[in-house]
């Protein structure tokens, strides 16, 4: 009797692996794209679109409700883009995996989606089951780039002397390896301005200065401006 039952047990164990399935929300602002990976998606019999949203206000609420396992997440959305909203379900807090989902391949936005919370980064031309198949090993824990855009962003990252970097004895910590463009960010970021700020001094966009701001609290391994500007000014990097 014993015996049944653990093979009872293990039968309905095997059955709910079985129909387990992979829960997603898309946050997007165009319909039309919406439906589209709604539809490859769904075609997919272990992957499940719980939620849509046109944008990231809309689209945390719906992540604090259903507590997806993978979000799809635009970068260009109106308002609050994707950056931020990643940033604010760090906030919340939020376990689901995050794919950044875009049209643009620059190296900046690579950086900052990576730093910000997300575990792959996709062009919205990908193939519909090469997408499933990045939703499922994103939702194990596995990082994704899309090919077209990892060799550029390793390309860009700042060639140094590895043997440099390497913390000794009469160094307690090793030098932070940032670019040029990076110092001259941060030492805007001591001086307390916002990104708005530093992007009408350097003349970019606002979109690359909180590319670079995010870049550069991954290196320094800081959370925050405050933190930054902190380690900073006391290992005299500006």
């Amino acid at each position: 009797m014993h015996l049944v039952k653990v093979g009872l047990y293990m039968a309905q164990k095997t059955e709910e692996t079985k129909t387990k399935t992979i829960s997603v929300i898309i946050v997007e602002d165009f319909k039309l794209t919406r439906v589209g990976l709604r539809c490859a998606l769904n075609a997919n019999e272990d992957i499940n679109v719980v939620a849509e949203a046109e944008d990231a206000v809309e689209g945390l609420k719906l992540i604090e409700k259903h507590k997806p396992d993978v979000i799809l997440m635009d970068l260009g959305l109106p308002g609050m883009n994707g950056i931020e909203a990643m940033v604010k379900c760090k906030e919340m807090m939020c376990d689901s995996k995050i794919i950044a989902l875009t049209s643009h391949d620059r190296c900046e936005e690579v950086i900052a989606a990576l730093s910000s919370g997300a575990s792959a980064y996709c062009l919205k031309d990908i193939d519909p089951q090469k997408l499933a198949d990045v939703v499922r090993d994103v939702s194990t824990g596995v990082c994704w780039i899309d090919p077209m855009v990892a060799q550029m962003t390793l390309n860009a990252l700042p060639k140094i002397d590895n043997i440099g970097f390497l913390p000794n004895k009469s160094s307690s910590e090793g030098r932070v390896p940032l670019t040029e463009r990076e110092f001259e960010v941060l030492k805007h970021l001591v001086s307390g301005k916002s990104n708005t700020e530093i992007a009408k001094e350097l003349i970019v966009s606002v979109h690359t200065a909180k590319a670079h701001v995010c870049s550069i609290l991954q290196k320094m391994c800081v959370n925050d401006r405050v933190q930054a500007a902190v380690k900073a000014v006391k290992e005299g990097m500006v």
